[in-house]
């Protein structure tokens, strides 16, 4: 079964220098019916106004991934790392036993958007750690790029769950296909553009859940991305 996870249904926050769409349930936002999926915990749209960000805040015990679709942002942590993450980029960052960051938006003219994904951990009271890559767009027209794995494997920022998370952008015309596993389940976000999964349409925003054996037959005819997680 493919389940329909609309975009128009999450939930909402405007703070002004933040707008959020929360996918499942956080901080004010409570559904009951989307708590999250599998291991995946958190899809955070945000759009960060200039000059605006996240101060200095603590997490503990969480794998946490952000993908930025526009603009830049800047990542500092207690580790000492300081890092800009851009389009392209896919950030990873273990909470482990805790660490301190802060992301903010330097631009006085452009706003950040971004999805930050959260991921449950396989294993809890790890060291802290944090690791970001460029993945080239040509890695990614028309096919699935890896771009987190529990291994690393093919060059992907490595996390601390049984996830592989792909990402691809398309052009008019193009179609892929993606093979669930036998008790592998998938989780596929519309970051921008419109898609079909079979003959069902999703536009950004949009996602969908499937399990266990089926195949994902995805086409656009328009300019799309999505972000795809295979998930135990």
């Amino acid at each position: 079964m493919i389940t329909l996870r609309p975009g128009n249904q999450r939930g909402h926050a405007n703070h002004g220098w933040l707008d959020s769409y929360h996918t499942f349930s956080f901080a004010n936002y409570y559904d009951p019916k989307n708590m999250g999926f599998r291991d995946l915990r958190v899809i955070n749209e945000d759009w960060i106004a200039p000059n605006g960000g996240f101060g200095a805040h603590s997490h503990r015990d969480m794998e946490i991934i952000t993908y930025v679709l526009e603009g830049a942002l800047e990542h500092k942590d207690s580790l000492g790392t300081g890092a800009v993450i851009k389009p392209g980029d896919a950030q990873r960052m273990s909470a482990g036993t805790g660490i301190t960051h802060s992301e903010f938006n330097n631009s006085t003219t452009e706003a950040v958007h971004l999805l930050q994904i959260w991921i449950l951990p396989d294993t809890t009271g790890i060291d802290p750690s944090y690791e970001q890559r460029n993945f080239p767009i040509d890695e990614k027209l028309g096919k699935l790029r890896l771009i987190a794995a529990k291994d690393g494997r093919e060059g992907a920022v490595k996390i601390h769950q049984d996830v592989d998370l792909y990402t691809s952008v398309l052009r008019k015309g193009d179609r892929l296909v993606h093979n669930l596993q036998p008790n592998r389940h998938a989780w596929l976000q519309v970051t921008s553009g419109e898609i079909k999964v079979g003959d069902m349409a999703l536009k950004a925003g949009d996602a969908i859940s499937a399990s266990d054996s089926q195949s994902l037959n995805i086409s656009t005819d328009t300019d799309a991305e999505i972000l795809l997680f295979d998930l135990v």
